[in-house]
């Protein structure tokens, strides 16, 4: 096979660690200026990859840890951080001649401040529930709801109204036990307050050993201002423990704020030629409050902010079709400008025409993608590893072999990592629309396996300062970045010729090396099983 792509700068040590590869990496010609590319009929798809890099990306990054640092440290939804960042967004891609909306909506911030929960003194591994109200309850009486305990169980506790008996909830300082299954968490708190109770512990349902640990989510915003007690979680273990103590020996407590803020999303479009099939690719541009965020995820919002300019300033290029770009708000408070994309009463596609739904032939999603401890992970819709947990839309599969191609393409190995939904492409497959993406890893510690592979250090983490502070400019990869930018522009540049392979429509065929004509090598890992940059239980809702 031979290769049609380069990269400016690889180490040493990946060159060692690929050399058996069957795909060689070879020297290049110098990349084109700025107005080279500018005026360079990007008629084959090495020659967009030629006019992308790493140095493009980290000009942005450092615009977004300059505005981090002039704002507090941190680039979080509802801050001037946030604004000041989406201001530069949204200007370059004005600039370059985008059509740009920046769609403002309301969001709910809850900060939980601590969280306990003990029997007799002794503590149990808790956390609250986002949104759940601040509030204690000490030494309570526990009140069992319709528990239906061991492997294999059916629970249904706490979704009925007629699970609790108000007789059992008559005292001061009554604790509903709840067991997770069948129902929104926030069904269940809200039942166990009507019926009196002063607190509620929900505990993991305990059907799989799979789904025994803590168990922590979201009640959901739409309790703000309706749910008035403190809710916390439990593992299946420490529930069963809980069942079993002394009558007035268990305690809780939630210190949380919720605070209403308003944020925005900036959606960009690049007409095609076929105005009827529209393909995104997004980023959230929120950091944590922790944070500047410039890994998580400044990175996936800086490389399609690279290659929306490329594409955008060059004068020869129209797309066949149509390209939209997404830097999302409110990611890390659980997705929410991805949902309210969709839902928003004000701009929420499904609130208009049901054919602007139907457009969008597919969306790529970047959360993450210049992790320091990196691995090159690819979102696992054909489920050749990990069994997916959320619906994989028909077509995702096409949309995963871009990234895998390109790879291949590269003799850059590459890993599986679990269609999740843990990121902003869970509304899109919730609504049917194919999604994939790219991810270098968070919070999971690199095994030994992906440091022969991949290089770093195995024991830690892929990303040492995830949702940290010392999420900085520092904390990105070169490396892992240079690779990705390529990986990101060649699948945006095979959509935006034809996505007959993600929903059957036709398009032209883009001159270079297409993933029909690879023969996969990979996955060369499956280690990972993580998946998106939000926090795991964040956006769980039942």
């Amino acid at each position: 096979m031979s290769r049609h792509f380069r990269h400016r700068r690889l180490t040493a040590a990946i060159a060692l660690s690929f050399a058996v590869a069957s795909v060689p990496i070879a020297a290049a010609n110098a990349a084109p200026s700025q107005s080279g590319c500018e005026n360079r009929n990007l008629n084959q798809i090495n020659k967009l990859l030629e006019c992308v890099d790493a140095d493009d990306v980290f000009e942005h990054l450092q615009a977004f840890q300059d505005i981090a640092d002039a704002n507090g440290g941190t680039r979080a939804s509802g801050t001037p951080g946030y604004d000041q960042s989406a201001d530069y967004v949204a200007e370059l891609l004005e600039d370059a001649g985008l059509i740009v909306e920046r769609q403002e909506f309301d969001f709910s911030l809850y900060t939980e401040i601590s969280s306990s929960l003990d029997i007799d003194g002794a503590p149990i591994t808790t956390t609250s529930f986002e949104f759940s109200a601040a509030g204690a309850v000490t030494d309570g009486n526990i009140v069992p709801v319709d528990l239906d305990l061991g492997l294999g169980n059916a629970s249904t506790s706490g979704c009925e109204v007629a699970d609790f008996d108000p007789n059992d909830f008559l005292g001061p300082d009554d604790i509903a036990l709840i067991q997770r299954g069948a129902c929104n968490f926030s069904v269940k708190a809200l039942n166990a307050q009507a019926a009196g109770a002063e607190g509620v512990i929900i505990f993991n349902q305990g059907n799989t050993e799979g789904r025994k640990g803590l168990v922590n989510g979201t009640l959901g915003a739409g309790v703000v201002g309706s749910i008035a007690i403190p809710v916390v979680g439990s593992g299946y273990d420490d529930g069963l423990a809980i069942l079993a103590a002394a009558p007035n020996t268990v305690s809780l407590a939630v210190d949380a704020t919720t605070v209403t803020s308003t944020t925005e999303n900036v959606i960009a479009e690049l007409a095609g030629v076929n105005p009827g099939n529209v393909v995104m690719a997004g980023a959230h541009l929120d950091s944590v409050g922790e944070g500047p965020g410039v890994q998580d995820n400044g990175s996936g919002s800086a490389t399609i902010l690279t290659v929306a300019l490329a594409l955008a300033d060059n004068k020869k290029y129209t797309p066949q079709n149509t390209l939209r770009f997404a830097w999302w708000g409110a990611e890390e408070s659980g997705l929410i400008g991805s949902f309210e994309y969709f839902t928003n009463a004000d701009f929420g596609l499904l609130n208009g025409p049901p054919e602007e739904v139907d457009r969008i032939a597919g969306y790529l999603n970047f959360d993450m993608v210049g992790s320091p401890n990196f691995i090159y992970g690819v979102y696992d819709a054909d489920e050749s590893t990990f069994p997916a947990p959320v619906p994989v839309p028909a077509g995702s599969e096409a949309l995963e072999d871009l990234f895998e191609a390109f790879y291949t393409i590269e003799g850059i190995p590459y890993e599986d990592t679990e269609f999740s939904g843990r990121s902003d492409y869970q509304v899109f497959i919730l609504l049917d629309i194919p999604a994939s993406g790219l991810f270098t890893g968070a919070e999971v510690l690199k095994t030994a396996e992906q440091e022969d592979i991949w290089g770093g250090t195995a024991g830690d983490q892929f990303d040492p300062c995830y949702h940290l502070a010392c999420d900085t400019i520092d904390n990105v990869s070169e490396e892992a970045i240079e690779v990705n930018i390529d990986a990101i522009a060649y699948a945006i540049y095979n959509v935006a010729a034809t996505t007959e392979a993600v929903n059957g429509v036709p398009g032209v065929e883009p001159k270079g090396t297409t993933p029909s004509e690879v023969v996969f090598d990979g996955p060369q890992g499956t280690f990972l099983s993580g998946g998106g940059g939000l926090e795991e239980g964040h956006n769980i809702t039942s």
